[in-house]
């Protein structure tokens, strides 16, 4: 039998929990918090309508694309304020999801990981297991990082063993995670500020993308030349030399 409530498109706690699949507790959870508006009370008995519903469901897709709840909420709250628009809103989430790197974990065969490593030499498959580069799964392997291994093969083929190559890179990683936080917190303070004049955020990110890999690449590179020079100037670069020339006889 329908109900009166449900007839005028009212629902219980459990009657939205039901249509939404959301858990009645995770409901009060969200109301608690504030990304889901209050019902409509009448007597002792909370009545939910289709605008609850339709919140629920945009909040499991914001959580989906990984917003904590408390973001969630602030967002929303912009929306409903007519502040913010979820349309341009979501391109700008996907701009900013769009990898810089353009390196993703795949998954190979062992002939395919020789092919991508270039060269088929006795414990590479061990070695890259253990350095975690690389996964099991089931018959095939997962390659975390086939950039890092481009990387790290040119190093061994310069002599430089792949522990070496990738202690490197958790020292490059260390420090650029720093330096990728603190242009972040200047960038959004600086706009905040009103320094930065922004009309398109999509387009100002996009157009940050090559530049930004650009610059690291320029400050990277006049960094390590100076790097270079302190080490010729102590004399170390002669003792590397020499233990070289040792090697070769």
């Amino acid at each position: 039998m329908t109900s009166e409530s449900t007839t005028r498109g009212e629902l219980t706690i459990d009657e939205i929990a039901a249509e939404s699949r959301v858990p009645s507790r995770t409901i009060r959870f969200y109301q608690s918090r504030g990304a889901l508006m209050a019902p409509t009370i009448r007597g002792r008995v909370a009545y939910y309508g289709p605008q609850h519903l339709e919140r629920l469901e945009l909040i499991a897709q914001l959580q989906d694309r990984g917003l904590s709840i408390d973001a969630i909420r602030d967002l929303l709250t912009s929306i409903d304020k007519g502040e913010t628009d979820l349309a341009e809103w979501l391109g700008i989430e996907q701009q900013l999801q769009t990898s810089w790197a353009n390196d993703h974990p795949r998954t190979v065969t062992e002939a395919e990981l020789y092919e991508l490593a270039g060269v088929k030499r006795p414990g590479l498959i061990a070695d890259l297991l253990r350095l975690r580069l690389l996964e099991r799964r089931g018959e095939v392997l997962l390659l975390l990082s086939p950039a890092l291994l481009n990387v790290a093969m040119k190093l061994e083929a310069a002599g430089i063993d792949l522990d070496t190559g990738l202690k490197g890179a958790e020292v490059v990683k260390k420090h650029m995670a720093r330096t990728a936080a603190d242009l972040v917190e200047l960038f959004v303070r600086r706009a905040s500020e009103g320094a930065i004049e922004v009309t398109d955020v999509a387009a100002m990110f996009q157009a940050l993308r090559p530049t930004g890999l650009e610059a690291v690449r320029v400050i990277f590179g006049r960094e390590m030349e100076r790097a270079l020079r302190k080490l010729l100037e102590s004399g170390k670069m002669a003792s590397l030399q020499a233990r070289a020339k040792k090697k070769k006889r």
